[in-house]
């Protein structure tokens, strides 16, 4: 009986070792993202970069140049891609795609600093660390099945996915604040909602070593984006302008 006690122990502790080991990637590469766009966003968004690139001068005073477009929309084409062809390629070609949002995402996000004082940024930063982390860990700990929901959460992200294409071309101030309070909501609601898949992924034990590593690269990505956008919108509700 000892026997069969100690070596449940051993299974006990050896999956909570494995599922540390997940999370701590799914977050290294996360922080790994934010660091990489926040380092380039905040490089390129308080020089003269973005007017001299991304703002072709006109006689009425200047617009977006092809080259900003091309940097804002290629993300989009990027992150299909990878969660499309994530059982298909090598998980060095899978970082590399990964590398290459957050930098083009750093360099998409950097008009912050031109249309947001410092100080507003950093508060806001600081409200959704803090409430990604608490979403987070009410996804991990609830026993409830979030399964539900998430399908909910993701249509209606796809819904607000398509009203923010078409705002960016209308400029619409009380759309834009109808989207970003929806945002809230549903990139909250997402954050608890993956957490969960995560930690299903965490305690699996088929599962092989490198199918592992990519699913916690993709989890990163995921958290990332969610991260990335709620910043957004509570930036746009609550940001206080230069």
């Amino acid at each position: 009986m000892s026997e069969i006690i100690d070596n449940y122990s051993f299974d006990t502790a050896a999956k909570q070792a494995a599922a540390r080991q997940f999370f701590g990637k799914v977050y290294g590469f996360m922080f790994f993202a934010l660091i990489v766009s926040g380092a380039i966003a905040y490089q390129y968004g308080t020089t003269e970069f973005f007017l001299k690139y991304f703002i072709t001068p006109t006689p009425q005073g200047g617009k977006l140049s092809i080259l900003y477009y091309v940097v804002i929309f290629s993300p989009i084409g990027i992150a299909l891609l990878f969660q499309t062809m994530i059982n298909r390629l090598s998980f060095p070609l899978l970082f590399g795609l990964f590398s290459i949002y957050s930098i083009l995402i750093g360099f998409a996000i950097s008009s912050i600093f031109l249309r947001y004082s410092m100080g507003s940024i950093v508060t806001t930063f600081g409200v959704t660390a803090g409430t990604f982390g608490v979403m987070a860990i009410m996804g991990y700990v609830t026993k409830a099945d979030l399964t539900k929901m998430g399908s909910i959460l993701y249509m209606a992200f796809i819904g607000i996915f398509i009203a923010s294409i078409v705002n960016f071309f209308l400029d619409s101030s009380g759309l834009g604040y109808l989207i970003s309070i929806l945002g809230v909501i549903v990139f909250t609601g997402l954050t608890a909602y993956h957490m969960q898949q995560l930690k299903k992924f965490a305690h699996d034990s088929e599962m092989s070593a490198d199918d592992k590593n990519k699913m916690a690269l993709l989890g990163g990505f995921t958290l990332y984006v969610l991260f990335i956008n709620l910043f957004l919108s509570l930036l746009r509700l609550f940001g206080g302008r230069d």
